[in-house]
């Protein structure tokens, strides 16, 4: 509620929302553009480099806040499109209070942990040669609080403005908070990673995914996560020393860590080791 209540007060100024996303549909927050209301909107789908080849990228207009223009980086890299696109929408769309400005102020929203601060780094680095503006990481929750305008560009001169991660108050449906723990929207430990590796293995059977046999010496795919997990600790060597007690005392027994082979498992996936996946 903060984090939208910060948007709208900086939306008085926006020209432009550039939204970023792993994934097309699951990975946008309908609450953002029922709260930001009507502005040019663009999409902007990173991880096209994990993603599928073989499955089409499903159309920006069939989400949450649809018509807006997607950005798949598909032959040109992604911060070389946004600044052009951007400069389109605005110069094609209504101003209202702003027309008088040559300034062009652009919001930069989506969920946590996907990247909206490494676009604004890359896109200074790109257009005015300097480096980052804003703090990055790989877990959510690292922008705290909208910031300052942020120059990204000098011909036209544009400025973004990063802004917090923001999820729904409620998930309603499962698949799509499980979709967000595995880009790493949500943290693990809220989830747990043994039942977010119980569904990526479902996922990865489901679209005939089966890299990870060959990558853990399986003889096969597998349907459940603990002979799967065994294989990762063996394979791995993801092991723990456990303290036994016995009739003739404590004894230290070497064991599989099992919640260690999940994270790898996870890491994996997220590092594109198990192929190419698309969640939507």
């Amino acid at each position: 509620a903060a984090g939208l209540r910060q948007m709208r007060l900086a939306l008085r100024r926006a020209d432009c929302l550039v939204e970023r996303s792993h994934i097309p549909l699951s990975g946008r927050n309908p609450a953002l553009q029922e709260a930001l209301g009507i502005r040019p909107h663009v999409l902007v789908l990173n991880k096209m480099d994990l993603a599928d080849p073989r499955r089409q990228p499903v159309s920006a207009g069939a989400g949450p806040g649809g018509g807006s223009a997607g950005v798949t980086g598909r032959p040109v890299p992604v911060p070389l499109q946004v600044v052009p696109m951007v400069a389109r929408l605005v110069a094609d769309g209504p101003r209202y209070h702003r027309t008088e400005s040559s300034e062009h102020n652009i919001l930069v929203i989506g969920v946590p942990n996907v990247g909206k601060s490494s676009l604004i780094n890359s896109l200074r680095r790109l257009h005015l040669k300097k480096g980052k503006a804003t703090a990055v990481g790989g877990e959510p929750g690292i922008t705290k609080a909208v910031l300052s305008r942020i120059q990204v560009c000098e011909k036209p001169l544009m400025y973004l403005v990063d802004t917090p991660g923001v999820l729904p108050p409620r998930l309603g449906d499962v698949e799509m908070g499980m979709k967000l723990a595995l880009c790493g929207a949500i943290r693990d430990h809220l989830v747990g990673e043994d039942i977010m590796a119980d569904y990526l293995l479902y996922t990865l059977n489901k679209q005939q995914q089966f890299r990870y046999v060959q990558r853990y010496r399986l003889g096969q795919p597998c349907d459940h996560i603990e002979p799967l997990l065994k294989h990762v600790a063996l394979s791995q060597g993801r092991t723990q020393k456990v303290k036994v007690l016995t009739g003739t005392g404590n004894v230290n027994m070497m064991m599989l860590n099992y919640p260690a082979a999940a994270y790898e498992f996870l890491r994996d996936f997220r590092a594109g080791r198990l192929g190419r996946v698309t969640l939507d």
